[in-house]
């Protein structure tokens, strides 16, 4: 057989096994499940896509609905504030992004055979809320689901609380599995409530479950509420009996999630761009902690100010401490010395180290004040030698540190160098 007739027949094998391959992964439509008309019985609407079915329940809320503290509408008032603002802010949303309040419901926690049962949305339209929320008929459907959430379709911004490291990465996960069938997931502005409710409320709140941060922080209590572990089995439940009834309550779980999403962001605005109100030292200290970190100083120290000025000294210790940095950067090394100072008191022993070292160098090369670095390295000296680290190479490490520290400053002040 000649080379072009060897070229030929590979060229017609490979045009079979490409048929072979087309024919094996193209999409069959699943089975319509028995309890269909039981599940719109319960109050879902049943919706038919080119992949299969999905159930659909959607509710509608007016701008003064009010949840808890809040009135949804007054998420627009947050968002023209932080619009009015030059400077930029992660947590910033304006009136340009089609902003989606986004939660799911899953059958475990990972894992490829984890499915998502539940898709949550909510957004504002110009007249008012509206919740919609996508339930998986059975796994067979799944593309169905993913399909009519339009996210392979729509651009926006999604706001979640703890979506940025579970429901989204989850959702990534479904989707590729069902990649052959359905159009790609487009990649969205995450905006995630947990990483933003951390630094309002570290040291402040036990426990970072959004049903804590409502009663404590948005005056909204739950009642009859699903504890979100057993939502799965009753999801199953509802699959293998057909009755949707309880089922029904997950999905009000659901909603109350999506409804405090709105009102977390509303009062996380607050305490963000307001002055100084009701909540703890320890909260507008993390506050004004954020905006350093985001090296946003003149706001950073104008908020430490504040708290140690309006709070007793009992409270503020970590407001001077973080004070004390901001000082430092700003070349007032005095007031810098008197913050840390003032901080002494009341911060744990590892800040203590920290605020002896601050007050060392800060004497040593700003003010030249070599007998008090001294001081402060002895006493920084004795500390470390009695504080628990996690490892013992770590304390070695600070002590090593520390004495080659204090025989510098010695060396200065005996010597008589300025320099």
């Amino acid at each position: 057989m000649s080379y072009e007739n060897k070229i030929l027949q590979m060229k017609k094998m490979l045009g079979r096994k490409t048929e072979k391959n087309v024919e094996k992964h193209k999409f069959v439509k699943p089975e319509r499940p028995t309890y269909t008309a039981q599940w719109q019985q319960a109050g879902l609407e049943l919706i038919e896509n080119e992949f299969g079915i999905v159930f659909k329940r959607e509710v509608r809320y007016s701008f003064d609905y009010e949840h808890g503290h809040y009135k949804l509408g007054e998420l627009f008032t947050a968002l023209q504030r932080w619009s009015a603002l030059d400077d930029d802010h992660p947590f910033a949303l304006t009136d340009d992004e089609k902003i989606v309040f986004f939660d799911t419901e899953t059958t475990g926690l990972k894992g490829a055979g984890t499915h998502i049962f539940l898709l949550g949305f909510l957004e504002a339209t110009d007249e008012e809320f509206v919740l919609t929320q996508f339930v998986l008929a059975d796994p067979s459907n799944e593309a169905a689901l993913l399909f009519e959430s339009k996210l392979w379709q729509r651009l926006i911004t999604v706001v979640s609380y703890n979506g940025k490291s579970f429901d989204w990465p989850q959702l990534e996960v479904r989707w590729t599995l069902n990649k052959q069938h359905i159009p790609k997931l487009k990649t969205q502005r995450q905006v995630d409530l947990l990483h933003s409710t951390k630094r309002l409320w570290k040291d402040d709140l036990s426990k970072m479950k959004l049903t804590q941060v409502e009663q404590e922080k948005l005056g909204f209590s739950r009642k009859g509420d699903i504890p979100g572990h057993l939502a799965p089995i009753i999801y199953f439940d509802a699959v293998k009996s057909g009755n949707a009834t309880t089922l029904m309550k997950v999905l009000l779980h659901n909603e109350w999630d999506l409804l405090s999403l709105v009102t977390l962001y509303v009062h996380s605005t607050n305490l963000l761009l307001q002055s100084i109100g009701e909540e703890s030292a320890t909260t507008y200290t993390n506050i004004g902690k954020w905006f350093g970190d985001l090296k946003k100083r003149q706001t950073s120290e104008e908020i430490l100010k504040a708290v140690t000025k309006q709070f007793d000294s009992r409270e503020t210790g970590f407001a001077h401490f973080y004070l004390a940095f901001e000082l430092k950067r700003n070349g007032e090394y005095h007031l810098a010395v008197e913050a840390f100072h003032s901080a002494l008191p009341t911060i744990p022993e590892k800040k203590q180290l920290l605020a002896y070292e601050q007050l060392a160098m800060l004497y040593e090369h700003q003010l030249k004040d070599y007998k008090q670095a001294s001081t402060y390295s002895e006493i920084g000296l004795n500390l470390v030698e009695r504080i628990v680290f996690m490892k013992q190479e770590q304390q070695q490490k600070q002590i090593q540190n520390w004495k080659k520290r204090l025989v510098r400053i010695q060396n200065k002040l005996h010597n008589g160098t300025f320099s």
